[in-house]
Order: C-alpha cells, then sequence, then structure tokens
C-alpha cells in the first residue's frame, strides 16, 4: 500500500495536466472571441465556447482586464518569435517586406483586442505593453538586415518605420479594407521604402549652379 503523500502527488498531476489545458483553450478560444466582438465580447461567451465555467475562467484569470491581457501578451511574443525565426532568412529584404504585410493583415484583430483591454480598464504600461515593445524590437533588427542587403532605404530609421506600419495597419482595420486594396497600399508604403540609388546619384552629381557674377566698383 502506498504512502499517503504519494497517493496525494498522483492525484494532483491530472488537474495540473487539466489546468494547463483550461488555461491554453481559455486562451484560444478568447482570441478569437475578443478578436471579433472586441469590447462587446464577454468572458461568459469564452467560458461557454472554451467548455469551462465562468469560475474556471475567473480561477485562471481573475479579470477581464488580466485575461484580455494574457491574449495580447501571447499575441505579440508569437508575432516576435516569428519575426526572430526570419532573422536568419537568405532574402531580407523579402523577409521584411513579407513581415511588415503579415502585421498589417493580422492588425484588425490585435487592435480590437486592445481596444478591449483599454475598455476593461487594463494597464496601457502592463505585460502587454512590454511584449509590444519585444516586437518592435525585432522589427527593428529585420529592418536593420534588409537595410545592410541593400532591400531598403538606409536614410530611414525605426521610428517612422513604425509610424508608416501603425498608420498603414489602423487604416487597413478600421477602414475595413479588401485584400486588393490592401495590397495596392502595401505597394505605395513599399516603394517609398526601396532604395532610390539613381535618385542620389543625380543629388551628388548635380553641378553647382552659376553664381551671379558682381560688377565691378568704379
Amino acid at each position: 500500500m502506498g504512502t499517503p503523500g504519494k497517493r496525494d502527488t498522483g492525484s494532483r498531476r491530472p488537474q495540473r495536466a487539466d489546468a494547463r489545458t483550461n488555461h491554453g483553450r481559455i486562451l484560444d478560444v478568447a482570441e478569437e472571441v475578443f478578436g471579433k466582438g472586441g469590447e462587446s465580447a464577454s468572458t461568459e461567451e469564452v467560458a461557454r465556447l472554451a467548455g469551462v465555467g465562468i469560475a474556471t475562467v475567473f480561477r485562471h484569470f481573475p479579470t477581464k482586464a488580466a485575461l484580455l491581457e494574457a491574449v495580447l501578451v501571447r499575441r505579440f511574443d508569437r508575432l516576435r518569435e516569428q519575426a526572430e525565426t526570419l532573422l536568419d532568412a537568405t532574402d531580407p529584404g523579402r523577409a521584411f517586406f513579407d513581415f511588415f504585410s503579415h502585421l498589417v493583415a493580422d492588425a484588425a484583430t490585435k487592435i480590437a483586442i486592445g481596444e478591449a483591454l483599454l475598455d476593461a480598464g487594463g494597464d496601457s504600461d502592463g505585460d502587454a505593453a512590454q511584449a509590444s515593445n519585444g516586437l518592435r524590437r525585432a522589427v527593428a533588427a529585420l529592418l536593420r538586415h534588409a537595410q545592410h542587403a541593400g532591400a531598403v532605404r538606409d536614410d530611414v530609421e525605426l521610428p517612422e518605420v513604425y509610424a508608416l506600419l501603425v498608420a498603414t495597419s489602423r487604416t487597413a482595420a478600421h477602414a475595413h479594407l479588401d485584400q486588393e486594396v490592401r495590397a495596392r497600399v502595401l505597394a505605395i508604403v513599399f516603394d517609398g521604402l526601396a532604395p532610390l540609388p539613381n535618385a542620389r546619384a543625380q543629388t551628388r552629381e548635380q553641378p553647382e549652379l552659376p553664381r551671379p557674377h558682381r560688377r565691378a566698383s568704379t
């Protein structure tokens, strides 16, 4: 006959496994529910679709804001990891522009979840903000690689590139641009980020304009 301690340890293992399963399923469902419904979505809907009780949701995430922040953190971390895997790409320019396009396409869901977090009283400087900064650093690394490869103009820096990314993402999300229009918008943005060697060469080689002759004084 086993010791009570061993029986207790064995009985807790399935509970921990179930808890991990519930935790992941709640996050998966919450990402979908709040990504579509934004601030109008509810934790009750998350619980129902996840197949758990509302008490189970709040046992894992004490508040709606805590749940939404966990969803955003996981989403930002996933995007950061995707960006980091592209740092070894054989075509850094293609990697940068493809990931830029991916972020724009992903924006509507992220924005809806972010707005729901703010509506729920979430902390704008919390874990989600830190995870967002991690993604920003990964994008900066992709940008540097693309510039070193000559695929992106070297006179732009991360702040203006990220401003373009945020503006394009919000426009695509709030204007509900279809895929074709979004692709044309991105083509314009990417044309602006492309290197302009001919224009720079013409500027460097432009002859100095003659200065007006001064009439000699008498």
